[in-house]
């Protein structure tokens, strides 16, 4: 017998409008006695067929969708088909000098719950839900079939997890164990990664396009790059002709590497530096001191988990700015970003506004950023898109 999800009348639309989640208030009843990680359809109250996917009771999303066609089932081979299809949109770069990029990309390459990014030789995958945790062998097989990697390490340590009743992972699934640092290759420059223990699966993938766009503001200037990590955009500012970088990161240890990774790519006998320090704290210092940049760079973490810490988070984000923007000399540049999902664009530049008029500083918007083309955003499915960046000339 189909298990069938039930929905209320009136809460089918964004199903039929194919967004990929079914939370459990849209639901009347179930028919049947579905275990959690089971194949489900989607019905309206009529009991008309509009979706087939996979329960989980455990999650506030008790059901993720796969498919729209009543005739596609969710077996071994549509795993293969759907990889298959997210693969070929990176075919561009699969072809590139670039050798870490994302291939997975979640919903927006519908597969809800899957990551998988490329690091050289290597696949880092995140199984980010119940649904793709229940299907992971053919997940794999496919992926090792598909690709032919060293290896296949898993990054599944992420606090999303326990939200879907599953346990943190992380280790090698199959292949060669990856080393403690992979050198990869991203618009010519080369960066050292941690895939075992590093931010996310190891780099910010998803800031390559900006990280290149953003050469244009480098030439000759004094960058303050804050949230700098193991130093990405520091690379690229030297490259394209910065005098000196300052980078700044809460971590001791990614600052080593940001060292490591500028000596990689022959920038040296520079006079940049690297300070452990909190952010907030050390750009209120600069600004005491009468410190003043041509480019300051803000790539905070993500300041939003949940509905719930919005309202603080906007105003660390509009600290950070307000301090940033007191910190650029006259038509100085800043490249300001926000990841967090549940900050809309619309929210992060009212954010930026409020910050230049506590500056007390003129500010033009010159320049949007987004996530990088191998994060692509559904548009049936706006929370696939996150990361948005604003570059503003602050006078």
């Amino acid at each position: 017998m189909t298990i069938q999800i039930i929905l209320k009348s009136g809460r089918e639309k964004s199903v039929k409008n194919r967004h990929p989640w079914v939370f459990s208030g849209a639901i009347q009843r179930v028919v049947g006695q579905p275990a959690n990680g089971d194949t489900v359809d989607v019905v309206d109250n009529r009991q008309n067929f509009l979706a087939r996917g996979i329960y989980n009771e455990q999650s506030q999303i008790q059901v993720r969708l796969f498919t729209w066609q009543p005739d596609e089932m969710i077996d071994p081979h549509f795993w293969r088909q759907r990889l298959q299809r997210a693969i070929a949109g990176r075919q561009a770069l699969w072809q590139s000098d670039t050798t870490a990029y994302r291939l997975v990309h979640s919903e927006a390459d519908g597969l809800s719950g899957l990551i998988v990014d490329r690091y050289g030789s290597w696949l880092v995958v995140q199984f980010l839900s119940l649904a793709v945790e229940r299907h992971r062998q053919a997940i794999i097989t496919a992926l090792a079939e598909l690709l032919e990697p060293h290896g296949i390490y898993e990054r599944s340590d992420v606090e999303t997890r326990k939200k879907e009743g599953l346990p943190l992972k992380n280790g090698l699934i199959m292949g060669e164990m990856p080393p403690d640092w992979i050198e990869i290759s991203e618009n010519k420059h080369l960066f050292l990664v941690d895939v075992k223990g590093g931010h996310k699966t190891g780099f910010y993938l998803d800031q390559r396009e900006n990280r290149q766009k953003s050469t244009l503001y480098f030439s000759v200037a004094e960058v303050l790059n804050v949230f700098a990590y193991t130093g990405a955009f520091a690379v690229y500012a030297a490259k394209a002709g910065a005098e000196r970088v300052v980078q700044v990161d809460s971590s001791a240890q990614v600052l080593e590497t940001a060292k490591q990774t500028m000596q990689l790519n022959g920038l040296v006998g520079r006079d940049d530096s690297y300070i452990v320090a909190d952010a907030f704290e050390l750009l209120r210092t600069y600004y005491r001191q009468g410190q003043q940049f041509e480019v300051v760079i803000l790539d905070p973490p993500k300041f939003v988990q949940h509905k719930g810490q919005l309202e603080k988070a906007t105003r660390g984000y509009k600290d950070i700015n307000m301090l940033g923007m007191k910190l650029l000399r006259p038509g100085g540049v800043l490249i300001s970003f926000s990841c967090s999902g549940l900050v809309s664009a619309d929210l992060f530049q009212k954010v930026l506004f409020g910050a230049a008029v506590d500056a007390g500083r003129e500010v033009q918007i010159i320049e949007q950023f987004s996530q990088s083309s191998d994060h692509p955003i559904l548009l049936t499915c706006p929370e696939s898109a996150y990361l948005k960046g604003l570059v503003c000339r602050v006078w």
